[in-house]
């Protein structure tokens, strides 16, 4: 890992000196031919208007003389690659010249161009006619342009006296731009060198800083993954934000597997010793039965009954549990008298509740006051939850309310017990959790809560619990259900919601 970034890294510097090297280049190289046309346009420009100066009295062939001289002398100093004569004519007669159409009238026709120095030859580095732009030519304008690196120039004066038809010439320069690059080009390179030097040990340097901590990573993770839950990533403290996000969230991810795992092993604990009492009691009497050794065979098989229905209860518990979590369960869904449901099922306890010496009260709203959207059977078994959790921890009686707030329906349970601590309350809702500071009654399963806390979830309401609820305690838990759309009330129409 620590090679490949290293290696990317330097790959990534290579390019970029590479793409600068090769942009200067080329825009280099098009400014030195531009340049070189330029002044080419202005070396021909000044030597016609010399020759101009030099013969402003002689006859024709006197100006092509003093221009030919004028060239040779200059060929070398000018550093041209070839140079040329044209002679401008109105008619080139048999000179097998090359005539132009310029039409711009009657009298003028044509324009006659032909090499004086080589007569039938092309122009120098194999340049023609057609590259010259005759327009410009005529009305005084230097003429430039390039084939690759080879730039020319051309310009057009006045012999101010005709002889054989040529009144005019002009005059054609060619040379090599230069590279543009001369001695930049080995500075260039030997900065680049340097750079590249550069660039391979900052690469190097931090590829181990980056890929350490990934590599510390990958390994606590494979530690992870084979069940030591205790590996933590060192988190660096210098390093770029990502990678202390990432140690940071690897460690939260092992410390959350690590509180999972002792959750289960807490509940899988729980549930054991939930399961070994009552079947240490059915044995214990079973074989008591069986040997003759007691006499009460009526109260030996009570026993056997109760600790049974209590065996079943939470394998009941456990299997609707985990079709809840596994979503292997349908809600038929419907608008619901809130109240109704409530007072039926809150009745159903009053024998369990006078025989511990408790008493269950109703206080519910008018039934056409508040309804709900929700499954009546588990919105019973909602119900029936928290009652018996209620009855668990409380001292004298459980109160069963019913309303309505901000437009949601509500169910409250409310316990005069101890009350829960405020440490404990955000756990209420784990599987078989128990205060330890405050032992309730053996009532239930301990999966009651958890059971609840998915059932109103699903339905869409929420479950909130309030603890204390006064000076000497209790506990109220609180299921906010899900109103009733406006059309389900009117049609009082059902659906079956798959969770």
């Amino acid at each position: 890992m620590r090679r490949r970034i290293s290696l990317t890294m330097f790959a990534m510097v290579v390019g970029a000196l590479l793409f600068a090297g090769l942009a200067t280049l080329g825009l280099t190289s098009l400014n030195s031919v531009h340049e070189t046309q330029t002044e080419l346009a202005s070396d021909a420009t000044k030597l016609a208007q010399g020759v101009q100066k030099a013969v402003a009295t002689g006859r024709h062939h006197e100006s092509i003389t003093v221009l030919r001289q004028s060239l040779s002398v200059l060929q070398a100093p000018l550093g041209l690659q070839g140079e040329a004569i044209l002679a401008a004519s109105s008619s080139g007669g048999d000179r097998g010249c090359r005539e132009f159409d310029l039409g711009v009238g009657a009298d003028v026709q044509g324009l006659c161009l032909y090499n004086l120095l080589s007569p039938g030859d092309p122009l120098p580095s194999g340049l023609t006619v057609d590259q010259l732009d005759i327009g410009d030519l005529l009305i005084g304008l230097p003429v430039t342009g390039h084939r690759g690196r080879l730039a020319y120039a051309a310009y057009l004066f006045s012999t101010q006296v005709e002889v054989a038809n040529v009144a005019n010439l002009v005059v054609v320069l060619t040379r090599d731009a230069p590279s543009g690059v001369g001695d930049a080009g080995v500075w260039f390179a030997i900065a680049a060198a340097a750079t590249l030097a550069v660039a391979l040990i900052v690469a190097d340097r931090l590829g181990h800083r980056l890929a350490r901590p990934l590599q510390q990573t990958e390994v606590v993770t494979r530690r992870i993954a084979t069940g030591d839950l205790e590996a933590r990533v060192p988190v660096p403290a210098r390093v770029g934000h990502e990678l202390v996000s990432l140690a940071a969230s690897v460690n939260q991810m092992a410390a959350s597997l690590a509180r999972a795992q002792g959750t289960q092993r807490q509940f899988l604990m729980s549930v054991s010793h939930d399961l070994r009492t009552p079947l240490t009691s059915i044995r214990g009497f079973a074989e008591a039965l069986y040997d003759g050794a007691t006499t009460d065979v009526h109260y030996a098989s009570g026993i056997i009954v109760s600790e049974a229905g209590r065996l079943e209860r939470l394998v009941t518990d456990l299997l609707e549990l985990a079709k809840l979590e596994a979503g292997a369960f349908s809600l038929q869904c419907r608008a619901l008298d809130l109240s109704e449901v409530v007072s039926d099922t809150a009745q159903a306890f009053a024998p369990a509740a006078s025989a511990l010496g408790l008493a269950v009260q109703i206080s519910t709203a008018p039934p056409s006051s508040v309804t709900c959207d929700a499954d009546r059977d588990r919105l019973g078994q909602v119900v029936a939850n928290l009652i018996e959790n209620a009855l668990k921890f409380a001292a004298s009686e459980v109160v069963v309310s019913t309303g309505e707030s901000a437009g949601r329906p509500w169910v409250a349970v409310e316990d005069d017990g101890p009350g829960i601590p405020e440490q404990d309350l955000p756990r209420v809702f784990e599987r078989l959790y128990q205060s330890r500071s405050s032992e309730g009654r053996k009532l239930g399963s301990g999966l009651g809560l958890a059971i609840v806390d998915e059932l109103v979830v699903a339905m869409g309401g929420q479950v909130a619990v309030q603890s204390p609820t006064g000076p000497q305690g209790g506990t109220r838990v609180v299921a906010t259900l899900k109103p009733v759309a406006p059309e389900a009330a009117d049609g009082n129409g059902k659906s079956a919601t798959p969770v």
